[in-house]
């Protein structure tokens, strides 16, 4: 079976559905952003702080190109990878499922003390920035839209086995 690929804004909850739906389903999770962590020895932040942005969306994409290849499961990607070209075009051929949420609730989710990169300063401003500039790319690459903000994360996972299993 090819991979169910999770992607989303920060908040979005990516990484908790995928493990919610990998222990329903019995499938394994993969994280791109903590195989790049895995891969170099640093976290996400600091590849950022360090080597910048463009080297980390080339780590990234690597990465999710190695996922998707060798990975039979759920992907949850990091919440920029949809934005590097290459990486559209790998999720062109995948069952992709977009979490949708909206700025309140995915601020509330984030926090305002965030460790993300791309959110330092004001985070519900880079945020909202990052949700309007991503939104589109998103929507590109999904295959379904699941509109996260009035569900639990059950209630999500329901949502995304109930696709899993219409494209099986």
């Amino acid at each position: 079976m090819a991979p169910i690929v999770i992607v989303g804004p920060p908040g979005a909850g990516k990484s908790t559905i995928a493990q919610l739906v990998a222990e329903r389903i019995g499938l394994a999770v993969r994280d791109t952003d903590a195989d790049v962590e895995a891969e170099q020895g640093v976290s996400v932040q600091d590849i950022f702080v360090e080597a910048g942005e463009a080297r980390f969306r080339e780590l990234e994409h690597a990465a999710v190109a190695r996922a998707l290849a060798e990975h039979d499961g759920i992907v949850s990607l990091g919440g920029g990878a949809p934005v590097h070209e290459d990486t559209r075009k790998l999720l062109r051929e995948h069952r992709v499922v977009f979490l949708d949420v909206g700025l309140a609730q995915a601020a509330a989710r984030v926090g305002m003390n965030s460790g993300r990169p791309l959110l330092l300063g004001n985070v519900r401003g880079q945020l909202k920035r990052l949700m309007d500039e991503r939104r589109p790319i998103y929507l590109e690459v999904a295959t379904t839209v699941i509109d996260t903000d009035a569900l639990s994360p059950d209630e999500v996972a329901d949502a995304v086995i109930a696709f899993v299993e219409e494209v099986r």
